[in-house]
């Protein structure tokens, strides 16, 4: 059999990695998008969002109104959209403030610089503490989006609140990844 390493751009990795292997590399370097999909056809991130930042600029028990902005940024090579995500309440003293879903709303950017709205449908589950939020104009690799939720007031016991946020890619059978945990911190005001 004939030595090909010498005529290949390769060179002696030709000589370490077998033919098979070349060619692998060489579709996924051409064509990153579609390592999107697993071989179930399921959809998921090659490069998952793995922080989450929570604000909030109103921060005393009770407080009205009241807004928590939770963002994540999607790096230019996830290898998928983002196409929803979950946010579930994971600790706190009070499980009974109510939500305002029908005011929910995302844009592109962070708060206090807001680019473009984007259109989000949210539903929420008040026994789980969970919203499911699906964004019908999935948000593309490269961008940080940002999602406002809107109690009607801030929780009426001061503790530390933990949100669980997880990341949805767009596409079939989506795989959801963990992207971290938001903190709020609600304060008891001093009565002097």
């Amino acid at each position: 059999m004939a030595d090909v390493s010498a005529r290949a751009p390769l060179g002696g990795l030709r000589r370490l990695v077998p033919p098979l292997a070349v060619l692998t590399l060489a579709m996924a370097a051409a064509a990153p998008a579609a390592l999107a999909q697993e071989p179930g056809g399921r959809t998921q991130f090659l490069r998952a969002p793995w922080k989450v930042t929570l604000t909030s600029y109103t921060t005393n028990v009770g407080q009205s109104p009241a807004e928590y902005f939770f963002t994540l940024s999607l790096e230019a090579g996830a290898g998928a959209s983002l196409g929803g995500m979950t946010i579930q309440q994971i600790r706190g003293a009070d499980w009974q403030f109510p939500f305002a879903v029908e005011r929910t709303r995302a844009f592109l950017g962070v708060p206090r610089r807001e680019g473009p709205r984007i259109p989000v449908q949210a539903g929420f589950d008040p026994a789980a503490r969970r919203f499911d939020l699906s964004f019908p104009e999935p948000v593309p690799p490269g961008a940080t989006v940002t999602v406002s939720l809107r109690p009607w007031t801030n929780p009426v016991q001061a503790d530390t609140y933990l949100f669980q946020v997880t990341a949805i890619p767009a596409g079939p059978g989506p795989v959801p990844s963990p992207v971290g945990v938001g903190t709020l911190r609600i304060y008891q005001p001093n009565e002097w």
